[in-house]
């Protein structure tokens, strides 16, 4: 049967034109067929079966979960699970039980003793997940672990040696980093990258993607400078003393500024001093286009990145050091440290070091494109158990802010009346401040999860499908959590879902109409926009839908321009990143055979700390050297292949400074006690301000104004 399977699945492949999914429920009968035939089995004979084929791993998993869990997989359950043990995305909509669709997979990879690893969007799903499926795994053998936030490095290694583990990604790439830092065999955790499950794939390697996970240390900024500049960004007249390129989220620091700040500081030409010139511009940037209650909050004396496209507190995010400096100064708070750089890796190649990968998500297929070119995962769309029945209305749009808020207002009072549950989906923590605010003067009884409390998102999540319940959420609402409809919504519509505002990709929207119509339920879905909002503006919108005949039509258009883009922009990063991660590998591949007494070395404490320092000068120059690499092509010069040259010229020296360090370690620039022991991490994001170059090209048109007058 599996051989004619596989015959079958070879021709059906090679095919332009076939669908998966053909195959995939073939499979689907030959696993319906064993299920039936192991049905009888007793738990003792079911354990002794060693089985390592998909059909029947998959079988054998399926009636563990029914025994265990009494849970039993639906067909479409069994066919996602077909898919990703195939290596593939199975997009499965919200409520479809993605949680127990990938037991079935995991066991599979790890039958065939590779260690699993299952990635999950936050602490608490890496948690539960492991707990709620932890006993299927353990029917059948299998030892399983799940790694959080605070965990020590004995609870981290012993969750690692599990056939199988929950995590977050940044955990599991921030234990690698500091398994690429160790100075002794022990202080290892981890034991490899063979295969992975990623849940809520494209929040991991879409959103995530340019996000680099950085580990660090080093000594506190300077306090004086940095505290004066951001009271000089306070006193300077927007329009008049600098601009603000809100499309590309820079500022352009105009002569009068310029001027303002030469006087106060006393400098003849800021231009002359570009450490001087980016950390005013830095502190523009922190005063004129960093949101508070919209891009980041105050919470507990620190500053708190809200994530764009979660609504949620970033843990252990932070902006580049400059920049972050300038954010703590400006909210007057303690300035923190930032350190120098001593490991990096981006969610990308993170993922690129695993033998095998599939994953699961609600929303796959508008970003098909992007997982195949940059990670070679197809999609793959999984049917609903039940028909989708949700009545995604068009879209509504406004003049103003004003009138839609006035309109939103208007539809979740009808709701409210009708008893009917509504979820309304906001941009940001203030937006939805002042919607709870308009419903308490309404006197409306409602509940708000922003990136304020978080951590309550489970609970009131699963709160928000009771009869007349009102939850306002910022973007998407609940990741993992099903929203159940309470008695008598179902008769009166269902849940209803009211978006107020559009967001670059349209994944992002599925997600957030994807809360209503779990399950074959009743449901709702409707987008109230303005012209004034963020995105209209951003891109000029406004036009291009006044002059459209069909504005949902402009709008859809509009985004997958908007994501053709960010794809260019991720390739791209691949391409400078692929070089710089093949070096990192090479470089670990040398310091390991130092770390385990491989290579003669008379002091390998030594070699490791002067590895590890010409590493972390590496990467400083090369984020210099990237910064301003797209000034070349102004020489006619390919950007790319210039970058790619350079740094394979520094990493040569990189190369003859380790083998000098392992011959005849020497003394070095890091010492012994350099904040290893306290080594904390963070995740930046990628270049927010652009390259200094094109913020110092302002500069030299200045210089060229003066010469030309003094002429």
């Amino acid at each position: 049967m599996l051989r004619d399977l596989a015959r079958k699945a070879a021709t059906l492949f090679g095919t332009a034109q076939a669908d998966p999914l053909d195959f995939y429920r073939e499979v689907l009968q030959a696993v319906r067929t064993r299920r039936h035939e192991l049905q009888t089995l007793s738990d003792i004979e079911l354990r002794a079966l060693r089985v390592h084929s998909l059909v029947d791993c998959t079988a054998v998993a399926a009636i563990a979960a029914e025994r265990v869990l009494a849970l039993r997989p639906f067909d479409v359950q069994l066919l996602g699970a077909i898919a990703m043990a195939d290596g593939k995305i199975a997009e499965m909509q919200t409520g479809e039980g993605k949680t127990l669709a990938a037991v079935m997979p995991v066991c599979y990879y790890a039958s065939q003793g590779l260690p699993v690893h299952v990635l999950t969007a936050n602490d608490y799903l890496a948690k539960r997940d492991a707990e709620w499926m932890g006993p299927v795994y353990r029917f059948l053998g299998f030892r399983i672990g799940y790694i959080t936030q605070g965990m020590t490095l004995e609870e981290r290694r012993k969750a690692y040696a599990c056939d199988i583990t929950y995590a977050t990604p940044n955990e599991i790439g921030f234990d690698y980093l500091r398994d690429n830092l160790a100075l002794e065999p022990e202080s290892v955790v981890q034991r490899g990258f063979h295969a992975v499950l990623i849940d809520e794939v494209d929040s991991i390697l879409i959103d995530e993607a340019r996000i680099p996970l950085v580990i660090a240390g080093g000594e506190a900024p300077p306090k004086e400078l940095v505290t004066r500049l951001a009271v000089l960004a306070r006193s300077l007249v927007r329009h008049r003393d600098y601009g603000v390129d809100e499309h590309g989220r820079n500022i352009l620091l105009l002569d009068s500024g310029t001027a303002k700040i030469e006087a106060a500081l006393g400098c003849r030409n800021l231009y002359d001093d570009p450490p001087l010139f980016t950390a005013v511009t830095d502190a523009l940037h922190a005063h004129a286009l960093l949101r508070r209650d919209v891009d980041y909050l105050v919470k507990d004396g620190a500053i708190q990145i809200v994530d764009e496209f979660k609504g949620r507190i970033a843990d252990l995010r932070r902006w580049p050091a400059g920049l972050q400096t300038a954010l703590e100064a400006k909210e007057s708070l303690e300035l923190r440290t930032q350190g120098r750089i001593l490991g990096s890796i981006t969610m990308q190649s993170l993922i690129r070091l695993y033998e095998r990968k599939c994953g699961m998500t609600g929303t796959a297929e508008t970003q098909a494109s992007e997982f195949s070119q940059v990670y070679g995962l197809d999609v793959v769309s999984i049917p609903t158990h039940r028909p989708m029945i949700r009545a995604d209305q068009p879209d509504l749009i406004f003049p103003s802010k004003t009138q839609r808020d006035e309109a939103v207002m208007d539809a979740i009072q009808l709701a409210h009346r009708a008893k009917r549950s509504v979820l309304v989906g906001t941009d940001s923590v203030a937006s939805s401040e002042m919607l709870s605010a308009a419903l308490a003067r309404q006197g409306i009884p409602h509940r708000v999860l922003n990136a304020r409390n978080d951590a309550e998102e489970a609970a009131i999540i699963a709160d928000a499908g009771q009869p007349a319940a009102v939850t306002i959420s910022t973007n998407i609402a609940g990741r993992g959590t099903d929203i159940q409809l309470g008695e008598g919504v179902a008769p009166a519509g269902g849940l209803y879902v009211i978006g107020m505002c559009r967001h670059e990709a349209r994944r992002i929207d599925h997600q957030l109409r994807g809360r209503a119509g779990r399950q074959g339920d009743p449901g709702e879905s409707r987008f109230f926009l303005s012209l004034e909002d963020d995105l209209m503006q951003r891109f000029g919108l406004a036009a291009v839908l006044s002059r459209s005949g069909n504005p949902a039509e402009a709008m859809n258009h509009i985004q997958r321009v908007i994501e053709g883009e960010n794809l260019e922009v991720r390739k791209m990063l691949v391409k400078y990143d692929a070089l710089i991660e093949n070096q990192r590998r090479m470089l670990q591949g040398v310091r390991d055979t130092v770390l385990m007494g491989e290579q003669e070395c008379p002091n390998p404490r030594a070699a490791l700390l002067k590895i590890d320092e010409l590493w972390s000068d590496y990467l400083a120059e090369v984020s210099e050297m990237k910064s301003g690499i797209h000034w070349i092509s102004f020489g006619g010069r390919n950007p790319l292949h210039s970058f790619l040259q350079d740094a394979s010229e520094l990493f040569a020296e990189v190369e003859r400074g380790m083998e000098d360090a392992i011959a005849d370690p020497v003394t070095h620039g890091m010492p012994d006690n350099y904040q290893r022991g306290a080594t904390w991490t963070f995740v930046t994001t990628d270049q927010p301000l652009g390259d200094m170059n094109q913020r110092l090209l302002q500069g030299l048109m200045r210089k060229f104004r003066e010469i030309a007058a003094m002429l």
